[in-house]
């Protein structure tokens, strides 16, 4: 079950929701045809409760909003990028442990 906290980036919001953000954002770049995006999802899930209120920690459908995906070069999903600042300061690509993500998040902060 997704948290509350989990935000849906679109191509629509980029700008305002992950490049004006004023503290840290985790993009989790995924599609639904995607099974290890659908396995790195109760991370994210965990993550995005951790870090509510101190980092925005969300999704984008990269198959309903490809416009951004395309823009920064997401070439194979999952990709999970960390924003800070309006920069990308983080990329990974495939699933790796939560604690990767927490680390990047946390050095982003």
């Amino acid at each position: 079950m997704a948290s509350d906290a989990v935000m849906n980036y679109t191509d629509a919001t980029w700008e305002q929701d992950v490049l004006q953000s004023d503290v840290p954002v985790l993009v989790d770049f995924w599609a639904e045809w995607c099974q290890p995006c659908k396995m790195l999802g109760p991370t994210i899930d965990e993550l995005a409760g951790e870090y509510e209120g101190r980092a925005r920690v969300g999704k984008m459908n990269i198959d309903e909003h490809r416009e951004v995906a395309g823009n920064i070069g997401v070439q194979s999903i999952p990709t999970v990028m960390i924003f800070s600042g309006g920069e990308m300061v983080k990329k990974l690509v495939g699933i790796n442990p939560k604690q990767v993500y927490a680390e990047a998040l946390d050095a982003a902060m």
